[in-house]
This record gives structure tokens, C-alpha cells and sequence, in this order.
């Protein structure tokens, strides 16, 4: 069985072992729909289905809870297989169908239950930031509306606060600073609660421990790191990983001739975002990485 999983609706194509069409249908993303799938299926079946943003979650455990065998086919690799100039949900699960049958799927890492809890942690933390930075660039604006410049280093610290309220402004930008600051303090006082989460989830991990003896890497960024990555030993070796990881520098052949490019970019983008920042950290704190990367 092959299925395209949309945010509302799901299309499923199921094929025997020659690839001929035994049965096509429709279910809805929800409980009720997963229900009528699982209901379908036995433990001899197989399915892929493609790891499209968060919606494939509730199918995927439903499934493995059945001891149905699941595949989580990669979408950037599906699509270098199979380029199809039609596109619709029957023909992308027509098409997962074939390619589960002819063993070509190729399967994207699914983490254990307990390491998707500790993800989701550490990239709520992320999405904080995200929000906090935001709210900090339209403050930025509003003041430079008016072309004022804080002479303290930090704007948003105690004495760069306390700068931002003495400030003459229109009723309305003055009405706008305000509810920015309190938006930040509010964001502040959740990236506290999260990171006391983080602390704790941190203290029982060992290969966090072990994270945290390398320069560059803290507490948050080792756990994100373990988080993304999971288990090192699925890699066979540290060259798989980094190209698991799209930090491997990207290579074109023609004939006789190669050019090196930069990094593939692809895998997890959050896992590439941190090991950059760590990078950045490590080479300013260890002589000895920030001559390797000169070199």
C-alpha cells in the first residue's frame, strides 16, 4: 500500500506483488479515518508512506502499534527516483506503491517515542526563539523610525529597557513599544520554563555528557544535536553522518572533470543550524579548530 498523506484527506493504493491495482481509496486524517485503514490491513501488508511535515505522525504510530510494516519514504529521494510530470494524490501513492514493491523506497530515520518527546522539546525552544527574535526586529523598526540609537550594547537588557521607556513617541508607536516589550518578557519567562526541561532532560542523557566536553557545544545544543541524530551507531561511519546531515561539500562529475560546491544542505536542517552555531563558538574558545578551518 502505497499513501499520500494530506493535512485533511489521504488517498492509499493498494498492489500485489505483480503491481496490479487491487484497490484505491480515500480516508480522512483523523481518528476516525486512521481507524478505517488500520482496520484494512494485516500484518503481512507493507506501506509507505512520505514524511510530509508533522501529519504522518498519528498514521505511522497507528501502524506500528499493528505490527504493520511502515515505511517512511524520503521525499527529496522519492522525487530523484520517480519525477512524474502529472502530480496528484492518486498518482503519488500509485507511485509509493511501486516503488515499496520494487524495494526502492528509500526509508527515512523514524526516532523511538522517547527521543520524538525530547525533539519536540528542544525545537519549541527554537520556535521561541524564532517568536522572541521577531518581536525584537519590530522594535528595532520603531526606533529607527525615529531615528534614535541606544548607546548600551544590549537594548533589550535591564539598562536598554529602561532606555526603550523614556523614549518620546507617538501615542500609538508608544502603545505598540509596549505591548513589544511585554511580548518579550512573556516569551522570556516561556524559554525559562523550557530550558529547566531541557536541564533535566540533559542531566540523565550520557551522550550529552559527552557532547559537553567538545568547545562550542552547550547544554541546549548538545541535547538538539542528540535529539536529531539519534542513535550514532545506525552509521556506519562519520563520513555517513556528515552527509546524512548535509554537511558534506556537494560534488559534479563530467568525465575527467569534478567540481566541489558547497554543502548538500540536505537532512535535518534544525541539526545543520546547530552544528554551524557550535562551529562558530568553537573556533573563537579552541586555537587548535580555528587553524584546522583556516587550513
Amino acid at each position: 500500500m502505497g499513501i499520500d498523506i494530506g493535512k485533511q484527506k489521504c488517498r492509499a493504493a493498494v498492489m500485489d506483488e505483480k503491481g496490479f491495482l487491487v484497490e484505491e481509496f480515500s480516508f480522512r486524517n483523523n481518528s476516525f479515518g486512521i481507524e478505517g485503514l488500520v482496520s484494512k490491513l494485516s500484518m503481512d501488508d507493507r506501506v509507505a508512506m512520505e514524511s510530509t511535515g508533522s501529519v504522518w505522525m498519528n498514521q505511522y504510530e497507528s501502524l506500528e502499534e499493528m505490527n504493520v510494516q511502515v515505511v517512511l519514504a524520503n521525499p527529496w529521494k522519492t522525487k530523484a527516483i520517480v519525477s512524474a510530470r502529472t502530480k496528484s494524490d492518486k498518482i503519488d501513492a500509485r507511485i509509493l506503491a511501486h516503488l515499496l514493491r520494487g524495494d526502492l523506497a528509500a526509508e527515512s530515520y523514524v526516532p523511538p517515542k522517547e527521543l520524538k518527546v525530547v525533539r519536540a522539546l528542544v525545537r519549541h525552544r527554537m520556535s521561541l526563539l524564532r517568536v522572541r527574535t521577531m518581536v525584537k526586529n519590530r522594535v528595532h523598526a520603531l526606533i529607527d523610525k525615529y531615528g534614535y540609537r541606544c548607546e548600551f550594547s544590549d537594548l533589550f537588557g535591564k539598562k536598554g529597557l529602561e532606555w526603550l521607556r523614556t523614549l518620546e513617541l507617538d501615542s500609538l508607536d508608544r502603545l505598540m513599544l509596549s505591548n513589544h516589550l511585554a511580548h518579550i518578557e512573556c516569551v522570556n519567562q516561556q524559554i525559562k520554563r523550557v530550558d529547566l526541561e531541557i536541564l533535566d532532560e540533559a542531566s540523565h542523557d550520557e551522550d550529552v555528557k559527552l557532547l559537553l566536553s567538545m568547545a562550542g557545544i552547550g547544554v541546549y545544543t548538545a541535547l538538539l544535536i542528540k535529539s536529531e541524530i539519534g542513535d550514532v551507531r545506525r552509521f556506519p561511519d562519520y563520513k555517513k553522518l556528515v552527509s546524512w546531515a548535509g554537511l558534506a561539500p556537494s560534488l559534479r562529475q563530467s568525465g575527467n572533470v569534478k567540481f566541489h560546491g558547497g554543502v548538500t544542505k540536505q537532512g535535518s536542517k534544525t541539526l545543520r543550524w546547530a552544528m554551524v552555531e557550535c562551529a562558530r563558538i568553537a573556533v573563537r574558545f579552541d586555537g587548535r579548530m580555528g587553524v584546522s578551518m583556516r587550513g
